[in-house]
């Protein structure tokens, strides 16, 4: 069954940790009503019988069900985490204040736009006598948190599997557990990028240089104009905050400047494709950085892009008359670097090919390309991109594969994510193991009567 479980987990692409615990029967004790107190100690860490009672109100707000979950299996998960923070501390992986007080901003902020609340409420459902006290305790959970998955990283950032453990583990599985994969597609896409004016990109320089200059000389905080001004949705809310080293994915125009500067030096304003950006580096540790920045996008006019639509309505005219293929009118005139030097397909980011899940793509691309046959290609369609820039696409199915039981020929990629996921989970096991032997673990009370997978009580 061991096949059963970790193909599930892979398919579903959940976040759901798989539970191992085996439950002593007591039905009532989620309801019970007793005394705060320590009910295990890991390592440095103590874990309190509030603690699995708040772990089970924190499963439901995520919209998780919670009926089948008991104390004992919560403790185990508790007890886990605890475990790998620890390990975390003494392998000294290092988690910074300000990188945990960027990531909780963005929590709180995404929590209070969720609800509609107000940092007053989220005091209370919490049961804190004031929001510095919140913030303590989050805080520290979200530190254990960051300790947490740095250390999982590291127990199997070098784990790999070579094509003969792929073929092992393929042959291993039961005919009648092989996994059926979804309807796939692979697609290509032409974008045209509405030109932007001098004028426009001057103004944006502008502003940047003012923000510099309010932040250098008049003091104001570059967290907040980030806040306020920045166009990056996904570090607007947490004031401009990204932690990154070489080999961080960001577009190498940004990398260059990033790593050009020193510490506390804000950058001159710079181009990328997503607009125009200032840097802020505020923490240098050998080769990773804490920096923030700013982006800014010049305003794009309506002559613009409906003269962008015309120009990729005439190129899929060309296309549909068969005067050029959809791939070289790609490579000759798309305006998106990433694609255009291999006509145009995308690639899933997801599982690093070509194919796409039509029950797990993107709901905009879905939208496009639902009803088209391979080979067709949709009518112009007006997009943009994650920080709001706009643009002109078409797309084309290129291919469909239809729902099937997996093949090893034909799902290889695929079935070489199984194989690293089950050595990943024997590598965090023979991690743990050896871990609970060398670590301080006591369990109190009546959780000594848990039956764990894992060897807590150390029999």
């Amino acid at each position: 069954m061991l096949f059963a479980v970790i193909l599930l987990t892979v398919l579903n692409a959940s976040a759901q940790e798989i539970i191992k615990d085996t439950v002593p029967a007591k039905k009532s004790s989620n309801k019970r009503q007793k005394i705060d107190g320590v009910v295990a100690t890991v390592g440095d860490y103590l874990i309190l019988d509030s603690d699995i009672d708040k772990n089970f109100i924190e499963l439901q707000s995520q919209g998780n069900s919670i009926k089948d979950i008991t104390r004992c299996q919560m403790l185990g998960m508790l007890m886990e985490d605890r475990l790998y923070a620890h390990q975390a501390v003494q392998d000294s992986i290092i988690v910074t204040d300000s990188e945990i007080n960027s990531i909780m901003d963005e929590k709180i902020s995404a929590m209070l736009e969720q609800t509609g609340g107000t940092i007053d409420k989220l005091v209370k459902f919490y049961k804190k006598n004031s929001e510095e006290e919140f913030r303590t305790y989050f805080f520290d959970i979200l530190r254990m948190g960051k300790l947490t998955s740095e250390m999982r990283k590291k127990i199997v950032e070098k784990v790999e599997v070579t094509p003969e453990e792929v073929r092992n583990f393929f042959k291993k599985i039961p005919q009648a557990e092989l996994p059926t994969f979804g309807e796939e597609v692979e697609v290509s896409q032409i974008v045209i990028n509405p030109v932007v004016s001098q004028e426009e990109k001057q103004k944006v320089i502008d502003k940047l240089n003012e923000f510099k200059k309010d932040i250098q000389e008049g003091g104001s905080s570059f967290f907040s104009k980030a806040v306020l001004y920045s166009q990056d949705p996904g570090s607007k809310s947490n004031g401009g905050y990204y932690k990154m080293n070489r080999k961080t994915p960001f577009i190498k125009e940004f990398k260059d400047v990033a790593f050009g500067l020193d510490e506390g030096q804000i950058s001159a304003p710079f181009e990328t494709p997503y607009g125009y950006h200032i840097i802020y580096i505020e923490k240098i540790r050998g080769q990773e950085v804490d920096l923030r920045h700013i982006l800014l996008q010049p305003k794009i006019t309506e002559e613009s892009m409906r003269d962008a639509k015309e120009e990729i309505t005439n190129i899929r005219k060309k296309i549909l008359a068969g005067e050029i293929s959809f791939a070289d009118a790609a490579r000759s005139s798309s305006d998106e670097k990433e694609t255009k030097t291999n006509g145009g397909a995308l690639i899933n980011p997801r599982t690093l090919d070509t194919k796409f899940d039509l029950t797990k793509m993107d709901p905009s691309l879905y939208a496009q390309i639902s009803d088209l046959k391979a080979g067709e290609i949709s009518a112009p369609f007006e997009d943009e991109d994650q920080s709001g820039k706009k643009m002109y696409k078409i797309v084309m199915v290129t291919n469909k594969v239809p729902e099937h039981v997996a093949d090893y020929s034909k799902d290889y990629l695929k079935i070489k994510d199984l194989a690293l996921k089950e050595k990943q989970i024997k590598e965090i096991a023979k991690w743990t193991e050896e871990k609970i032997k060398e670590t301080y673990i006591k369990i109190n009370g009546e959780y000594r009567n848990c039956v764990f997978a894992n060897n807590w009580l150390k029999k």
